[in-house]
């Protein structure tokens, strides 16, 4: 099942760090980073808002468990945004194109 992972980084420079360490190490086909997003949330009983830089990133299930514990591993947030949305349909030619790009 492939998927796009949704992940925010607190900066421009830290989004492409990630991104390009992911794709480096094959755990992603690509990774579109997404400027100009505004988070509002709760964080330790206080409510924050933040400029952030939204990370859509492309890979499988089955490489969900490693890529998720890489973003940890990488990002300088304590608890980072890591979510996954199976992709139900796509153009078969890019759904390859990402499963060659993989480990």
């Amino acid at each position: 099942m492939f998927q796009v992972v949704l992940c925010n980084c607190p900066s421009r420079v830290v989004a492409e760090q990630i991104a390009e360490q992911l794709v480096t190490e094959q755990l992603v086909a690509c990774v579109n980073l997404v400027p100009g997003i505004t988070s509002v949330y709760q964080w330790q009983g206080k409510i924050e808002k933040e400029d952030e830089v939204m990370l859509l990133i492309k890979t499988t299930a089955e490489i969900f468990d490693e890529l998720s514990a890489r973003i940890e591993a990488l990002h300088p947030y304590e608890v980072p945004e890591v979510i996954a949305l199976d992709i139900q349909q796509g153009n078969n030619a890019y759904l390859d194109w990402i499963a060659g790009s993989l480990k």
